[in-house]
């Protein structure tokens, strides 16, 4: 017995449809800057542990080379700005 569907094609016209999917492909050239230390300060929606936005977390896996450099360089101006002059950053001793 052969099925067919109710176009009478067997259903190959709405294969024939379909557009095949995109392959979307990551760009992993530029490693993450997240350390594990995951916590996001409520006041500026900024890692505490990375300095990223929160925006910024949530796109990384879609953003160029050069957009993820661009995160990085914003991410240590946070750092610089926030670290008193000449103390090293250690997450684990933030409030």
């Amino acid at each position: 017995m052969q099925v067919t569907s109710p176009d009478g094609d067997g259903g190959s016209r709405r294969l024939e449809r379909r557009r095949p999917r995109r392959q979307r492909v990551f760009d992993d050239s530029v490693p993450s800057p997240c350390i594990n230390v995951c916590q996001v300060d409520d006041a500026e929606d900024l890692c505490i542990g990375c300095y990223r936005h929160i925006d910024e977390i949530r796109d990384w896996p879609i953003l160029s080379a050069d957009e993820k450099r661009a995160v990085l360089a914003r991410c240590a101006a946070r750092k610089t700005a926030a670290q008193p002059a000449g103390e090293e950053f250690d997450p684990r001793t933030t409030e």
